[in-house]
């Protein structure tokens, strides 16, 4: 799947926007990827999935053994990923501001890991995730995500394949651009903003 193929899927699904949106990290943006309303189709969802899938190293691919995501944007696209790869898809919750496992998910000492996320900015919460399942036992060894839009700057600590980059500015709040600090701010992110 090409990059544009791929954009045309977010614009099907009406999920690229255009405005003035504070992200999950608390910077700001003219441009957001709604990945929760292109994963919202089933089909769509497993589609790009499988594409992200068959665009990973045969390696890596054959190597792991576990999907993990974070609650909430990931759990879709970890289970979609799990479903491309033919292995199992759990998540990682936050009830107390940290990432753990619950509902019963565990992971096998060394069990090789596929951290999956929707979309990837600064990676923070990716590697917070990772964090967690690593203290669990297992090992991450690739992370993978439908959009990376760190402008190339996420390290995860492990190797990362997005399906799609996407290069849109972002700013902090105090060195917005004049035309996006006379807009509107939306928050469209899972998480607060800082």
């Amino acid at each position: 799947m090409h990059e544009d193929e791929i954009l045309a899927e977010f614009r099907a699904a009406d999920a690229l926007l255009e405005g003035h949106f504070i992200l999950s990290s608390g910077l700001h943006s003219s441009r957001y990827l709604q990945c929760a309303r292109v994963l919202a189709d089933p089909v769509r969802a497993g589609r790009l999935a499988s594409a992200l899938a068959a665009s990973m190293p045969r390696d890596v691919r054959s190597a792991i053994e576990i999907v993990v995501s974070p609650a909430m944007g990931g759990i879709i696209a970890g289970h979609e990923m799990g479903r491309a790869l033919g292995v199992e898809a759990i998540f990682l919750e936050r009830p107390t501001g940290t990432f753990e496992l619950r509902r019963g998910f565990r992971v096998k000492p060394g069990q090789k890991v596929l951290m999956m996320e929707d979309v990837v900015t600064t990676g923070l919460s990716s590697r917070e995730a990772i964090k967690a399942v690593e203290e669990a036992g297992a090992t991450v060894i690739a992370a993978a995500a439908i959009v990376d839009r760190s402008n190339g700057e996420a390290d995860l600590g492990v190797p990362f394949y997005p399906l799609v980059r996407i290069n849109v500015p972002t700013y902090p709040a105090d060195a917005l651009p004049a035309e996006l600090a006379a807009l509107p701010a939306e928050k469209p992110g899972s998480r607060k903003a800082a």
